[in-house]
């Protein structure tokens, strides 16, 4: 079965970095979509970047392009966000999630059929 295991929250000031570790196992197929999403409270979940594993589009949000990138290792089962410039707006509950596809399928959570628990990330200003 397929697992994601996301690590790397914490709480830092406005203006420093993080880096969040998404985790994915237990794919029949070597290449799929991962994603990273957030949520703050009180808010729907939103996208924050959508891949897929073998290359192609990468889905960013607006909010957080030229802030935020990210890095696959370990035979593209590890993906990590590293989130730079951070504003007390990032502030969430960050999950990685992933999806059996042939390409990337954006930001669309539906998309997603696999969902780690979710790592707090708080910014303080």
């Amino acid at each position: 079965q397929v697992r994601v295991v996301e690590s790397g929250g914490g709480s830092v000031q406005a203006g420093r970095s993080l880096r969040l570790s998404c985790a994915v196992s237990g794919f029949t197929y070597s290449n799929y979509c991962m994603g990273w999403f957030r949520q703050a409270p009180g808010k729907e979940r939103e996208g924050v970047v959508g891949i897929y594993t073998n290359g192609g589009n990468r889905y960013w949000a607006d909010s957080v392009k030229g802030r935020f990138t990210i890095s696959q290792e370990g035979a593209e089962n590890t993906l990590y966000l590293q989130m730079n410039r951070l504003k007390p707006e990032d502030t969430a509950m960050y999950y990685c999630a992933a999806a059996d596809c042939v390409e990337a399928v954006g930001l669309d959570r539906v998309e997603y059929d696999y969902w780690g628990q979710g790592t707090q990330v708080t910014v303080s200003s």
